[in-house]
């Protein structure tokens, strides 16, 4: 006969704290992601506007560039 240990068969982190734990790491991430995003940006309204060009912005369309806002016109420079 096989005895099996009730221990493995419990989870890690109780249910209660878990679902905090999971909410504070999906947080974590957005904070993280949004000061990502706001380096970017400080990074591209650092460059010229040869260089905008270049990579196929505007400097009037780095913020949506960055943030990933749909824009039909973003791709056609003047």
């Amino acid at each position: 006969m096989t005895m099996m240990s009730q221990a493995a068969a419990q989870p890690a982190i109780p249910f209660a704290s878990s679902g905090f734990l999971r909410r504070f790491g999906i947080w974590a991430h957005v904070i993280a992601a949004y000061l990502d995003r706001r380096a970017a940006v400080k990074a591209l309204r650092q460059l010229d506007d040869r260089e905008l060009r270049d990579i196929g912005i505007t400097r009037s369309h780095i913020e949506q560039a960055v943030w990933g806002l749909a824009d039909p016109d973003l791709g056609r420079l003047r």
